[in-house]
């Protein structure tokens, strides 16, 4: 019995450090555990940080699109990051008239496949510093690092900042970044 007990718990440590070692084990973001079991907008809704993120999705109809199976890679701004645009820019944008350009907005933050941060730094290193990614909107981000800071820049070059990396879905991964991109449009 107690040899049982022994390799079960020896078990359970082996998968422990092998999640941990996959980066798998579940991170905060916005108070909230962030389940690898739950897909993108499962777990983007339980933030506190991504109220904006959740009600802008629900606007633009793409709730089924980032609950289906993916895989996706979000870059997905917090609410301080919507803060940062100016003063009634999100209340525009949410308004159903307007759902094609918030549409665009949204999906340019999302890259098709699973692009954690091992996968950026080998893109990166493959780009000579810098990794050019196709968004699903069909536009360009650059991801490069700036000390031991993830960069993502849009297409009007704006620059963001990779806040929280790996957070792992079921459908894909989460960056969580602190300004709002936009395409060129």
């Amino acid at each position: 019995m107690k040899s049982k007990l022994l390799t079960a718990l020896g078990l359970v440590a082996m998968t422990a450090a092998l999640v941990n070692a996959q980066g798998m084990k579940p991170k905060i973001v916005g108070g909230a555990e962030m389940l690898p079991s739950k897909n993108i907008v499962a777990n983007a809704g339980n933030s506190k940080d991504h109220t904006t993120l959740v009600a802008a999705v629900k606007a633009a109809g793409l709730v089924d699109t980032l609950s289906g199976p993916g895989p996706f890679t979000v870059f997905a701004p917090t609410n301080e990051a919507f803060d940062k645009l100016p003063k009634g820019t999100v209340d525009t944008l949410l308004k159903p008239e307007n759902k094609g350009t918030l549409t665009g907005i949204l999906t340019y933050h999302v890259v098709a496949g699973k692009l954690d941060s091992a996968a950026l730094a080998a893109q990166i290193k493959e780009g000579g510093g810098k990794a050019a990614l196709t968004t699903v909107a069909g536009g360009k981000l650059w991801v490069s690092m700036s000390g031991k800071n993830w960069i993502v820049t849009d297409e009007k070059g704006n620059k963001a900042t990779i806040t929280i990396a790996d957070v792992y879905q079921s459908n894909g991964v989460i960056h969580v970044i602190d300004t709002v991109l936009m395409p060129g449009m």
